[in-house]
């Protein structure tokens, strides 16, 4: 985790006294479940949770000095708090593995994480919505391969934007159930040492859902689809971060990230204005990806568990969720200050001569009785001069000047397949499909 790409909120879930508070609740509560079982005296649940009400500190040092000693860090975690507690300590841990503290622990930890993320999508959504229905009706040129297509608007980019968001969102949702799952069964999973309702009540209080097979372990499957759908979530980022710093290029120019008083552009030229965040978030996408493959390749433990997961974890849990939740942020940032630039984005639609609307003169020129492929031909060799002119020559008036499209379609007819506002006619349908209404 970097500091500089870190906020507070999502950094606290990860710090070693967030990470052993979690584990007190998880040993607490199933102490309490087996003193209501009987298997162990009601005095231990009290004596701990006593405790705990005294809201004590955390002395991570002295926990890390206990497990450089033991090797064991669940071990070291047990002999600190016992020190704190007293005796009835000693019936903390009953019947548990190692694991079922860790893997319950991650799970509550990966929640919590997703939660902050799906307030940052609410956020970057609520960015989007607001700037497109601005935009719903500025016209645009849209680009296939990088070179101009057809017009579209600007609000109708967005509405893209927030569609795709929309569904990462859902993905997200569906990740954060499926990754909360409880696991108190003991060793290799088989309950042989711990009733199955002490789970089943830590589970419930720590919001989770029940573990179906444990396996000692919880299966990494979960994992992995968790921080597969993260990935997603940060190519999504990327894509609109790439539309951004595209747009801000100098000879586009129809968008740019907010510049704001006393910001350098850069170090030897003082013209400069480059989009500096676009460009962060892209590197900040690429080290959330990197995450991916770890997880799936965690997936694959030996037997009923080994450990090869654990380090990878300690890693990608923190990092990926730090980084993403940073990058969501500034992508809302970014997205609520985007300046954005109407008659630049109609200079560059005038920019080649109307070859914006060519498919408009075919498809008439098919109507009109030719066949595709010489209605194709005629449009072609006149917009082929207008390209290598640079825009200079107009694409309506060469076609107004060649006799063979001519006898087909009259000026009148020419001119109104070259009306902009034709191309906006189901921008209401489509905002429609995305925002409802």
């Amino acid at each position: 985790m970097v500091p500089r790409y870190a906020r507070p909120a999502m950094t606290a879930i990860w710090e070693a006294e967030a990470r052993f508070r979690i584990w007190f609740e998880i040993e607490a509560h199933a102490t309490q479940k087996l003193a209501d079982l009987g298997v162990v005296p009601a005095s231990a649940a009290k004596a701990l949770w006593d405790w705990w009400a005294t809201n004590p500190r955390i002395d991570v040092a002295a926990i890390d000095a206990i497990e450089a000693v033991t090797k064991h860090d669940v071990i070291a975690f047990l002999d600190w708090v016992a020190q704190q507690v007293g005796p009835e300590a000693r019936f903390m841990h009953q019947g548990m593995t190692s694991s079922d503290v860790l893997d319950t622990c991650l799970a509550v930890q990966l929640m919590r994480a997703a939660d902050l993320l799906l307030e940052d999508m609410d956020a970057l959504l609520a960015a989007i919505r607001r700037r497109a229905e601005e935009h719903k009706y500025t016209p645009t040129i849209g680009r296939s391969h990088g070179i101009h297509a057809e017009p579209t608007t600007f609000g109708l980019k967005l509405a893209q934007a927030y569609a795709e968001f929309d569904r990462c969102r859902a993905r997200l949702v569906a990740a954060r159930a499926e990754v909360a799952t409880c696991a108190i069964s003991g060793a290799v999973g088989t309950f042989a040492n711990i009733d199955p309702r002490v789970e089943a009540h830590v589970a419930e209080q720590l919001g989770l859902a029940v573990e179906p097979v444990s396996t000692q372990v919880i299966p990494r499957d979960r994992h992995a689809m968790f921080f597969a759908t993260l990935g997603v979530i940060a190519s999504s980022i990327e894509r609109l971060a790439i539309e951004i710093r595209h747009l801000q290029r100098t000879e586009v120019l129809e968008a740019e990230e907010y510049f704001s008083p006393g910001q350098k552009g850069s170090s030897a030229m003082p013209h400069k204005r480059n989009p500096v965040l676009t460009e962060n978030l892209t590197g900040l996408a690429r080290m959330v990806r990197s995450a991916v493959t770890p997880a799936l390749e965690n997936v694959a433990l030996w037997h009923e568990r080994d450990i090869s997961h654990s380090s990878v974890e300690r890693y990608i849990g923190p990092d990926a969720t730090i980084t993403l939740d940073f990058a969501l942020a500034r992508l809302t940032g970014v997205v609520d200050k985007l300046l954005v630039y109407p008659e630049r984005m109609q200079k560059n639609l005038d920019r080649m001569g109307g070859l914006i609307h060519s498919q408009r003169v075919l498809l008439a020129l098919t109507q009109a009785g030719l066949e595709r492929d010489a209605a194709y031909r005629l449009v072609q060799r006149n917009a082929m001069k207008v390209w290598e002119s640079d825009g200079q020559l107009s694409l309506l008036e060469l076609l107004k000047a060649d006799p063979e499209v001519s006898a087909a379609l009259s000026p009148a007819e020419l001119e109104e397949r070259f009306n902009l506002d034709y191309h906006f006619k189901q921008v209401d349908t489509i905002f429609a499909r995305v925002f409802g209404g």
